[in-house]
């Protein structure tokens, strides 16, 4: 937990950067209307891509915590409640680059907390964004390591911190070739936590500091919220028939799930396969494959009916995922089966699910491994393990149960105590920088 080292000068190869980036602002502007076409922004928040605030920024010290998706934001939930209850004169700014983490939290965000969207990297943008907010610190979650917003940030807020911090092995092995600029980044942070033990060796390469680490942040998310009367419809539609979900696939994991389940039609013949793609706007692409499979598929976006005769239901909408963990007991959990590192277990977990993964885990690799130890979890390397696994456990009550339950205990077993180590040592230092005085 070294103080932040600030190295001079700035690597060649960030100024250019830097330098292109302001240059290509018709380049971003492209990159917004693409992504507006595509329905991935929000076409009334436009303007907070560009650095134009959708708000008035509230009296007093604000504190601005940044998440790039849903799974960083739910994971900012926790810690934006307690850091508001050690410190009700601070407002907190939420920001994420997604319209279902916006929406996320809308819904979830306690009073004294708003949400707004993070802008490009551009520095235009970003210099709009901050000149408005005026952040008196800013907390980073994870792995968005941009460059303009985190140098531009340094000279604004007089507290940074990376908390959560990830770095996969790829993205290692891309850094590690551009060592003097991510040294040169990561240097803006006045502390810096890792979610586990490989990461903060990951970044303690990258930064030449120390990293401790408490643990995942993530383990004291709340669990997935879902729709009563969306859940009860799905059930009764499903009349008894033994189900098990395929959650967060990628594409080269959809032909592994459709044979399982055409292994396990030997033994339940009336069994109904739930997959919900990561990228939701792959359901049509995945009703094709399940169709090359020789399977009647429906999707739910489009609001097929599961009937007799539907082999597979895709859900492919958009923050609903904490629907199907509660509608089944039995999840695979996407990402794991290529070389992605694998999804966050712990959304199942909390939710009474045993758990199926894939060997590639590398983005919760302790996580996995001690729900694992503790017989919350199973690795399957293949579509013929996969099939055998589900089938031991629409078999076997007794085991399913077991393993659902040490699931749920591995992951309740640190929130409470990574939540407080983290908000703590966060305000304390806060506290005690001098430039945030």
């Amino acid at each position: 937990m070294t103080a932040a080292v600030h190295p001079a000068p700035e690597p060649w190869g960030l100024r250019l950067y830097r330098t292109a980036s302001r240059a290509l602002g018709p380049v971003a502007e492209l990159a917004l209307a693409r992504r507006l076409k595509a329905g991935k922004e929000d076409p009334a928040r436009i303007g907070e891509r560009r650095g134009v605030p959708g708000m008035a920024r509230p009296e007093g010290p604000l504190f601005w915590i940044h998440g790039a998706s849903v799974g960083e934001s739910l994971s900012v939930l926790p810690l934006v409640n307690r850091l508001k209850h050690l410190r009700c004169d601070l407002s907190f700014l939420v920001t994420t680059g997604t319209t279902t983490s916006a929406r996320l939290m809308a819904e979830r965000l306690p009073e004294g907390a708003f949400h707004q969207y993070i802008p490009l990297d551009h520095p235009r943008f970003v210099e709009g964004f901050l000149a408005h907010w005026r952040p008196q610190a800013a907390i980073f979650v994870e792995s968005e390591f941009w460059p303009n917003l985190i140098l531009s940030a340094r000279a604004h807020a007089g507290f940074m911190a990376l908390i959560n911090g990830r770095v996969s092995p790829k993205s290692f092995e891309e850094w590690s070739k551009k060592r003097e600029t991510i040294r040169y980044v990561l240097s803006a942070f006045d502390l810096m936590l890792a979610q586990d033990r490989q990461n903060a060796e990951r970044l303690k390469v990258l930064s030449g500091r120390d990293v401790a680490t408490f643990g995942n942040l993530k383990n004291a998310a709340p669990p997935l919220p879902a729709a009563k009367e969306a859940l009860d419809g799905l059930r009764a539609s499903l009349g008894g028939r033994p189900i098990w979900l395929a959650a967060s696939t990628h594409p080269g994991e959809d032909p592994a799930v459709f044979a399982a389940h055409k292994a396990l039609k030997v033994s339940f013949p009336d069994l109904l396969t739930i997959i919900a793609p990561r990228h939701p706007e792959r359901g049509v692409e995945v009703r094709e494959l399940a169709a090359a499979a020789g399977l009647n598929a429906s999707r739910r976006a489009p609001s097929d009916p599961i009937t007799h005769e539907t082999d597979v239901y895709i859900a492919d909408t958009l923050g609903e995922l904490g629907l199907f963990y509660r509608l089944s007991d039995i999840s695979f959990v996407g990402g794991s089966l290529t070389p992605k590192g694998g999804h966050n277990p712990l959304e199942p977990a909390r939710l009474g699910g045993a758990i199926l993964h894939g060997p590639y885990t590398f983005n919760f690799v302790e996580t996995y491994g001690e729900m694992r130890a503790g017989g919350g979890a199973a690795l399957v390397r293949n579509d013929r393990e996969l099939a055998t696994a589900v089938r031991r456990l629409l078999s076997d009550e007794k085991t399913r149960l077991a393993m659902a339950s040490a699931a749920r205990k591995a992951a309740e077993a640190s929130a409470e105590r990574v939540l407080i180590e983290v908000s703590d040592l966060v305000l304390a230092r806060f506290a005690t920088e001098p430039r945030a005085a």
